[in-house]
């Protein structure tokens, strides 16, 4: 085991470091404080303090152990190898991993480049991901954690898109707060054509000027990637799978409120005795970012057709155009869908009332998986249908349950309920439905929800899960610009974390 010194960890022995025995919460904490430190620097404008704090975070032990540990046992691609086959399942192998690694130097390290794989995107097409090997995501989650919170310190409020404490929800309900009093009825969709294989290296970098590692980061994003055993060289773009490439398009993405003249004014009242922040937007327009999707509002069509003039510039020095089958005009009485919801006014007997609901796209992906999982559990028991079925129907009705979901939570349960009985026939054709309701649909009562209709695995006792279980329950968008590296806005984040726990990114 390793002693500390400074909160950091320092070798006593050639022995491998005891994984399974660091003091996760000592490690957290003085790299959480480091990066609250880099946050405040760089909202006093203390660049020299910034870059000081950075150095410190990146060679500290305790940030070499946070990033092995995300890498290899946090994240979901831990399984996953670059082309050199290495990977970290183990303790043994992570403190093997973090003993070779502490003896290196980041200023000198060389990325290997990243293995290209493809996954299909809704629209039928492919989205490329570039796999770097362990120690490359290594070193680009020790980056991120140092560039993050000095760009967090200036990120755009309406940027909600892989930042921290922040996700659809609060997108969806900045669209709403938009729309809802009927003056921003005017919609522009945008689309980036390609966003991270096209945005330009210099305006990247040129952002990122002063970054201490700025030479590390390049290297990253000229290291290229290997497809079908050919090396290609990559001159352009983030690419999608790179632990830092979210963070480093934001970045580079962030701007556009500047070129739609949208500023804010601060207003402070009593509430309770306690001072309370609120910010009015100003300028002819509204925007919502979530990483390379965006919408702008705008009170009138005059205004909203002048949008791909303003935006040129903004697309040009980022090596950025439009997706022309994604971009459109809108007008919000129609409807439009965004992050899997649709935003839409509607007239009503009391006059019009803008709604938020699960797109019918949503829908018709989620009934689609539902049809795959029940063709792929044909001939297994009942018992591994429900634990193939249940994360799918959770996962779902917890995505759309911060808006009007009753309903159609209702006709998915009526959905799955037809596939159910199909799926029951097929496995018992020579038995009667008597017979099944018996064995698969004993009395239910959890002391929430009494069903005589629940299916039951008579193996294991555990029951298919009902969407209309799942109670509505309205989000709260974040506040402002807030940011959970900002120390004076501790309690606030304290008090929503224990409200929104696990908040969902997008889905799919």
């Amino acid at each position: 085991m390793r002693n500390t010194h400074n909160n950091n960890y320092e070798s006593t022995t050639p022995c491998v470091t005891d994984w399974s025995s660091i003091n996760w919460n000592k490690v957290n904490k003085y790299v959480s404080k480091l990066q609250k430190r880099i946050f405040r620097a760089e909202r006093e404008g203390d660049r020299h303090k910034v870059r000081d704090l950075q150095r410190m975070l990146v060679y500290s032990d305790s940030t070499l152990l946070m990033a092995i540990k995300r890498v290899t046992q946090t994240n979901k691609g831990k399984i996953t190898p670059g082309i050199d086959g290495f990977r970290a399942l183990t303790d043994k192998k992570r403190g093997e991993l973090f003993d070779s690694m502490k003896e290196m130097n980041i200023k000198k390290h060389r990325p290997k480049p990243a293995f290209r794989t493809y996954i299909p995107k809704k629209n039928g097409k492919l989205r490329s991901l570039g796999i770097p090997v362990i120690i490359d995501r290594i070193y680009q989650e020790i980056l991120r954690m140092a560039l993050e919170p000095q760009a967090e310190a200036y990120f755009e409020p309406t940027s909600y898109g892989f930042r921290p404490k922040r996700g659809t929800f609060d997108a969806a309900e900045r669209i709403f707060y938009n729309i809802k009093g009927g003056k921003w009825n005017w919609v522009f969709e945008g689309d980036f054509c390609a966003c991270f294989d096209t945005l330009s290296h210099d305006f990247i970098l040129n952002q990122i000027n002063g970054f201490p590692f700025y030479d590390v980061v390049e290297r990253f994003l000229k290291a290229g990637y290997v497809d079908n055993n050919v090396f290609n060289p990559t001159k352009e773009g983030t690419p999608q799978g790179g632990l830092l490439s979210p963070l480093l398009a934001n970045i580079a993405l962030h701007g556009m409120e500047n070129y739609l003249n949208i500023s804010y004014s601060k207003r402070t009242d009593m509430r309770n005795g306690k001072p309370y922040e609120s910010f009015e937007t100003k300028g002819k327009y509204r925007m919502t970012r979530y990483a390379d999707d965006f919408v702008i509002f705008a009170r009138n069509k005059e205004n909203i057709m002048k949008i791909p003039d303003i935006l040129q510039p903004y697309l040009e020095e980022r090596g950025l155009t439009l997706a022309l089958d994604k971009t459109k005009i809108t007008n919000i009485h129609d409807g439009f869908d965004f992050l899997g919801f649709e935003f839409k006014r509607y007239k009503t007997r009391n006059g019009y009332k803008s709604l938020v609901k699960p797109s019918k796209a949503s829908i018709k992906k989620f009934k689609k998986e539902i049809d795959r999982r029940f063709k792929l559990m044909n001939g297994n028991n009942v018992d591994t249908l429900i634990d193939f079925i249940n994360p799918l129907i959770r996962g779902t009705a917890n995505y759309w349950k911060p808006f009007i979901s009753s309903r159609i939570f209702s006709k998915m349960d009526n959905y799955i309920w037809k596939k159910t009985y199909k799926f029951l026939r097929r496995l018992h054709p020579h038995k009667s439905w008597d017979w099944i309701k018996r064995k698969y649909f004993p009395p239910y009562n959890d002391g929430r929800h009494k069903d005589k209709w629940v299916l039951t695995g008579p193996l294991d006792g555990i029951h298919l899960a009902k969407m209309s279980w799942v109670k509505i329950k309205r989000h709260v968008m974040i506040k402002h610009d807030y940011s959970p590296y900002d120390t004076s806005k501790s309690e606030y984040f304290m008090l929503r974390d224990s409200k929104y726990k696990n908040m969902p990114l997008r889905l799919g």
